[in-house]
């Protein structure tokens, strides 16, 4: 029951970071939110995960420096 509730959140993520990409909204917190309910469960979503939370403290240094 537990699994079948935390993936259906992130179907539901899914589909509402697909629906804010079309129309202005944040799309990418949505996103962020659908990968870490899949990675409870699904090794390759941990993998993405991490990539893209390593991309984001990347950019958010570079950005402290233009400062």
């Amino acid at each position: 029951m537990k699994k079948f509730f935390t993936l259906s959140l992130g179907c539901l993520f899914v589909i509402l970071a697909i629906i804010f990409f079309v129309v202005p909204g944040p799309s990418i917190i949505f996103g962020l939110a659908a990968l870490m309910c899949f990675s409870f469960y699904y090794p390759k979503a941990r993998i993405y995960l991490k990539k893209l939370q390593r991309i984001f403290r990347n950019v958010c240094y570079r950005l402290d420096k233009v400062k």
